[in-house]
């Protein structure tokens, strides 16, 4: 007889006062404070300017959650976030979208990249992206404890039950459980830290980050080509997507392994 994981992680480590403290908000934490450690170790391996780190953390923080919150909104519910615009702003709800954090940076890097390096923003991305694997693979499990973005209905022995009353279990209804479904969650955050484990090879073993946008567009492929693919085995996050041929993670990922792939052809060709 099949034996399924019964999931029962209470997102909430502990209340102040009427607002919660979750697991999710912690691993983002984590992770960031992790990535700004390694990003410091490269900064010491090339001599680089020292007050450069500590503005990277804060462009990049700032295009994260901003991008993130706004692709969300943007991206899956325009209708409603546009008609209720005050809505955007209680990022403590949930709901932020990856591509949206991915352009996020992406801009955010164009004005630092202008403002303070006065370096390419691939340069920039080379370094940036070497710990964000690690942010990201964080960043699902917290979703996996949330006991959202799973997938579809699967009879695999590592299908998990995951609980959808949340809010009514925790105010001590009984639990009401899906189906086993595909976690993942899980299968994204391993094949980010695995990720996250190319890119560290590349730039410390390698030392690729001398072919500039080389482990960005390594970087790009690995994370959004698997985002592709995962895709398959999710649930529609929003109704309209049940009619689309792809759906929108699908759409938005496909730019981005573009982008990747003309990277590494241009880190390629480039001479040194």
């Amino acid at each position: 007889m099949l034996e399924f994981v019964t999931w029962t992680a209470d997102p909430t480590i502990f209340t102040l006062g009427s607002r919660e403290v979750r697991w999710y908000g912690l691993a983002f934490a984590f992770g960031f404070l992790i990535g700004y450690q390694i990003v410091s170790r490269m900064w010491k391996n090339e001599d680089l300017n020292p007050e450069w780190i500590d503005s990277l953390l804060i462009y990049t923080m700032l295009g994260t959650v901003i991008g993130a919150r706004l692709g969300h909104c943007l991206f899956y519910a325009p209708g409603y976030y546009l008609a209720n615009p005050v809505e955007i702003l209680k990022v403590w709800e949930g709901g932020l979208a990856s591509h949206g954090g991915t352009l996020g940076i992406i801009i955010a890097i164009y004005f630092y990249s202008k403002q303070v390096s006065h370096k390419s923003m691939l340069w920039t991305f080379d370094k940036l992206v070497v710990p964000t694997g690690l942010v990201a693979a964080f960043i699902r499990l917290g979703n996996l404890i949330n006991h959202e973005i799973y997938g579809h209905p699967t009879d695999l022995p590592w299908g998990f039950r995951f609980i959808n009353n949340l809010s009514a279990w925790k105010m001590g209804a009984e639990p009401v459980f899906s189906p086993p479904s595909h976690p993942t969650q899980l299968y994204e955050a391993i094949i980010y830290l695995l990720t996250f484990c190319l890119c560290m090879w590349l730039y410390f073993k390698k030392q690729a980050w001398k072919k500039e946008g080389f482990i960005f567009g390594v970087f790009m492929i690995c994370v959004f080509g698997s985002r592709f693919f995962i895709e398959f085995l999710k649930n529609d996050q929003e109704d309209f997507e049940a009619d689309m041929l792809l759906n929108m993670g699908q759409w938005l990922s496909i730019p981005f392994v573009i982008l990747g792939c003309w990277c590494i052809w241009r880190a390629v060709k480039k001479k040194n």
